[in-house]
């Protein structure tokens, strides 16, 4: 009785992964029919990554400059 249901919570398992790996290879299917967007976006996306990607190492240094002045005109 026990293994039958350990055999019936595995088949209902695999049954629910079937299902869920149809619908995402569904999705992947209408992403993949649907024509591409403009592609003034991506580059936008990208010019605002480049500007903030400098955005830390300009607070770093100035964070340091400021520990420097601190230390030298303590």
């Amino acid at each position: 009785m026990i293994a039958q249901g350990i055999q019936k919570g595995i088949a209902d398992y695999k049954k629910q992964q079937g299902i869920k790996l149809r619908a995402i290879d569904k999705q992947r299917k209408q992403k993949a029919r649907q024509p591409q967007d403009s592609p003034a976006e991506p580059q936008a996306e990208i010019a605002n990554n480049s500007s903030t990607n400098y955005l830390p190492w300009i607070l770093l240094a100035l964070s340091w400059a400021g520990f420097i002045t601190y230390f030298i005109w303590q």
